[in-house]
């Protein structure tokens, strides 16, 4: 029995994650990499480091593999940028990650010039520094990155890729480009009007293939060994909710991640804008993998991106000391009842949906001479929460489809309290996916899926299994009472920083 291995190369660390042709977990392997912050509001990230962080746990999980290596899987923190030179391979510039804010102005222009209509039916997405055009155009305007022959941009799933295969294949699939701001979702091809526009050159962009697939071969220096076919990548989430076999239209998922995202499969037809979402390509898969005679398929979702959750528990940890380890913070939140009032918006790089508001800034209210350890955990908790619920509310109101369960994973997802007050905020029920690793179980599932070791996206989907289900247990009043405050905290939180 062969295995596949998926590299889910996130935004703390690079985790290789192997599964066998029934599906099963098997040998794992996770390192961290560092995290820069040369500023204020700004987030970068080596990519040779992440790439030697690849090679490492890919070499770990292979040397625990007893079964030859069927296929690799890529999937990936979406968004962060990357610059490099086709000649070394050596990168031009830092990484820009994701979270990173240095062009939180030049989308405002943007905005102000009247180009964000344009942009959001083409896309799907806002005008907002999260994306990659406008970091892709901080590299070349400011970062010092010249727009020369040789230059490649992408996004970590190229970089990685092209590593993988000696610098042989610049490529990406559709569901990391339709986060750049430079890919047209509907015509499904890269924009050359937006590329104008951001002053991107289309030429360093890469191909734009189908989530599973071929998209080249292992070199002997990836790690696990040369002639492995890549034959899956998505980002992160989409691959996430692959893994959650969200394979439907009007199934969701949530991953509790250092941020947390929320998306909801909306089948075939690519919808109009939603005011507070994104509309993203949740995949593109050959035609028979679905079931239908079409060539390619491609699926929509309706996304909202949750910019702070795991990282406000790693602040607890970190920036205020108040636990040591981030198991810690779940039991010190049950600790107590309930926050005492105690609000926290965990604004800390700006709001994403359904605010976008790149100016919001972290913020605590409702502190007394009486406030805790335990009352600050627990407003962390109860801001994953919340914010969850202003993303799911949101897509009822676009949509008028009302989940009927929210399946969730994530690191943050072993909290049984935190699960347990979602279900009661939304009204609904929660399950706990039975493999925790559901990102790297998708980017597994779709690359078993390009390299023919399953057929169909249905075969791949019915091994998912719940592990817990939590259903609704508070007073619907107490939990509308506690949704309003948090409300009111958002509010205050909102535009606060200058620039």
């Amino acid at each position: 029995m062969s295995w596949i291995i998926s590299i889910d190369a996130g935004t703390t660390g690079v985790r290789a994650f192997a599964v066998n042709e029934s599906g099963e977990p098997g040998p794992i392997a996770h390192r961290e990499f560092t995290q820069y912050f040369p500023q204020p509001g700004w987030v970068e990230h080596d990519a040779t480091e992440i790439w030697q962080t690849t090679q490492i746990v890919l070499a770990e999980v292979a040397d625990h593999c007893d079964e030859p290596i069927a296929a690799l899987g890529i999937t990936n923190q979406r968004e962060t940028t990357v610059a490099w030179d086709a000649r070394t391979s050596i990168p031009r510039h830092n990484a820009i990650v994701w979270q990173d804010r240095r062009t939180a102005a030049r989308c405002e222009q943007l905005s102000a010039a009247g180009h964000l209509d344009s942009i959001r039916h083409a896309t799907g997405l806002v005008l907002d520094p999260y994306f990659s055009g406008s970091k892709m155009e901080w590299l070349l305007e400011t970062g010092g990155v010249t727009a020369d022959e040789h230059l490649r941009l992408g996004t970590i799933d190229s970089w990685i890729l092209w590593k993988l295969t000696g610098g042989s294949v610049h490529a990406t699939d559709a569901s990391n480009a339709s986060r750049t701001m430079l890919y047209d979702i509907r015509n499904q091809a890269w924009s050359e009007e937006l590329c104008d526009l951001f002053g991107v050159p289309i030429t360093s962009l890469p191909e734009v293939l189908p989530s599973a697939g071929p998209f080249g071969v292992t070199t002997a220096d990836s790690g696990c060994g040369s002639g492995i076919p890549v034959t899956g990548v998505a980002g992160d989430q989409q691959s996430s909710l692959f893994g959650q076999a969200c394979i439907s239209p009007g199934m969701a998922k949530n991953t509790y991640g250092t941020g947390s995202f929320v998306l909801m499969n909306v089948g075939e037809a690519c919808p109009e804008p939603v005011e507070g979402l994104l509309t993203t390509v949740a995949w593109q898969l050959p035609g028979s993998m679905l079931a239908e005679n079409s060539d390619v398929v491609t699926h929509y979702a309706l996304e909202g991106a949750i910019f702070s959750t795991g990282s406000a528990v790693q602040w607890l940890r970190d920036g205020l000391e108040l636990i040591d380890d981030a198991s810690e913070c779940g039991p010190l939140a049950a600790s107590v009842p309930d926050s005492d009032g105690v609000a926290l918006v965990p604004a800390f790089n700006g709001l994403g949906s359904p605010w976008w508001d790149p100016r919001a800034r972290g913020t605590i209210l409702g502190i007394t001479r009486g406030t805790s350890r335990g009352h600050l955990a627990r407003a962390v908790v109860d801001s994953m929460v919340f914010q969850t619920r202003d993303v799911v509310d949101s897509m009822y109101s676009a949509t008028g489809v009302a989940i009927s369960e929210l399946r969730v994973d994530g690191g943050a997802s072993v909290m049984d309290l935190m699960l347990q007050l979602q279900a009661d905020q939304l009204n609904t029920s929660v399950a706990r996916s039975a493999v925790s690793d559901t990102t790297a179980l998708g980017a597994a599932y779709l690359a078993g899926l390009g390299a023919g070791v399953w057929t169909s996206a249905q075969e791949v989907s019915s091994a998912w299994t719940a592990e817990r289900t939590f259903s609704p247990a508070a007073n619907l009043d107490e939990a509308q009472a506690a949704y309003s405050t948090w409300l009111r905290a958002v509010e205050r939180s909102r535009r606060w920083s200058p620039d």
